[in-house]
């Protein structure tokens, strides 16, 4: 076999490299932080002035967790308050296991969230809720065991 000829070849092994390579990565899924990214990113504004505002409270938001639960306390200026809000466990390793939950809290503005459906893992939890016409938001980490 001449020069040519392996010049061919390699340029053959190498087209089909290439394509492999291509398939592979096309069959990789892509999650996106939000499906609605551009309308969240125009209304970021409002989150800005919801974690301001969060910033004012005499406490952060307080998580715990037990085997069946997670805990989540709302700063004591929310106590015997009535509030009305959300509660997105983000995971970021994965979409299909984020959860949402509707912010439900009692008169001690504590809430316990099941943990039957939530895989172990790294969480971002994401909290916006409303109290007399005021908005919050809160966002920390979270690792579940």
């Amino acid at each position: 076999m001449n020069w040519g000829n392996k010049l061919i070849l390699v340029f053959i092994a190498f087209g089909a490299m290439m394509s492999y390579l291509v398939y592979r990565c096309m069959k990789v899924p892509v999650n996106l932080v939000s499906k609605e990214y551009y309308r969240e990113e125009i209304a970021y504004q409002e989150v800005i002035d919801s974690r301001n505002n969060t910033g004012t409270l005499s406490t952060a938001i307080q998580l715990t967790e037990n085997k069946e639960t997670i805990g989540l306390f709302l700063p004591a200026e929310m106590k015997h308050k009535k509030t009305a809000g959300k509660i997105l466990l983000y995971y970021p390793a994965n979409a299909k296991y984020d959860r949402q939950f509707p912010l439900q809290t009692d008169s001690a503005a504590f809430q316990a969230l099941s943990k039957e459906t939530l895989m172990p893992g790294n969480y971002v939890v994401k909290i916006s809720w409303q109290s007399d016409g005021t908005h919050y938001y809160s966002e920390q980490p979270f690792t579940i065991h």
